[in-house]
């Protein structure tokens, strides 16, 4: 087998273990209304394959420098949620999404610039979720319309996170650390939950996922920088290990409390 062919199959194979992880997430996401959805979303269902896969072809260092990169790009994606939030109460999708994805292509592009430590990045996370969270929480509570799942929504959504997931790993060698690390947290599910959900049931239902995804993204914040030092400290794999025991740890624990605050009601 040559060298090219290999590479393609592999290649295809990654994008497929994406597609069929983000199919299984998006599934349990719109079986269980639109909290464990929130919650389902923020967890690595997109950023996860690409650094599994990094993870595969580049040793600790390249993982732990692209941690550094990703970090405060979650900072980003949370600004991204709030633009969101705040126009699909008055707007149409276009409007909504668009400026919000072009925020975030502004913010990425001047994260970009810099050398992050662990430090900064998590001064920058901690400052954009500290204005973020208090503002989104007037859009947490809607009233959720039934949502029909059309045949094309759990595909469409596959084949965007596999297309990410296929640009960072064939361009990693390339691009570098810091790029594939911002490339990897493109909000590739936020993405798709706007451009599918919005349409059908309305911008304010939209933005209520969204908007309840807030404290789960900041666990995912809180992950990456394990990861960071986890990788540095024990290697690619346990580092990758102990992000994803994070961000479940994080999220079951904000299920709880959930859970506990509506039976006191």
């Amino acid at each position: 087998m040559s060298l090219e062919l290999s590479f393609i199959i592999f290649l295809l194979l990654r994008m497929a273990i994406a597609a069929a992880f983000v199919v299984t997430a998006s599934i349990i996401a719109e079986r269980s209304g639109p909290v464990i959805g929130a919650l389902v979303a923020t967890l690595p269902i997109s950023a996860g394959p690409s650094y599994v896969f990094l993870a595969l072809d580049h040793d600790a260092a390249f993982i732990a420098q692209g941690a550094l990169a990703s970090l405060p790009i979650n900072g980003a994606t949370i600004v991204l949620g709030l633009i969101y939030v705040v126009l699909a109460q008055r707007h149409g999708l276009a409007v909504s999404c668009g400026a919000a994805v072009a925020v975030w292509i502004v913010l990425a592009s001047i994260i970009r610039m810099f050398d992050w430590s662990l430090t900064a990045g998590l001064a920058v996370n901690f400052v954009a979720f500290g204005i973020c969270i208090p503002l989104l929480a007037r859009y947490r509570h809607v009233k959720m319309p039934l949502v029909t799942r059309r045949w094309y929504d759990v595909p469409f959504r596959a084949s965007l996170v596999a297309t990410l997931v296929a640009i960072v790993v064939s361009t990693s060698g390339w691009v570098g650390p810091k790029i594939s690390g911002i490339m990897a947290l493109y909000p590739i599910v936020f993405t798709s939950m706007m451009v599918i959900l919005h349409p059908r049931i309305g911008g304010p239902p939209t933005a209520a996922v969204l908007a309840n995804s807030a404290w789960g993204l900041l666990g995912f914040g809180m992950a990456i920088a394990v990861m960071h030092v986890a990788v540095v400290q024990f290697g690619s794999a346990v580092g990758l290990c102990l992000a994803l025991g994070t961000c479940v740890v994080w999220n079951l624990t904000l299920w709880w409390i959930g859970r506990r605050t509506m039976h006191k009601v």
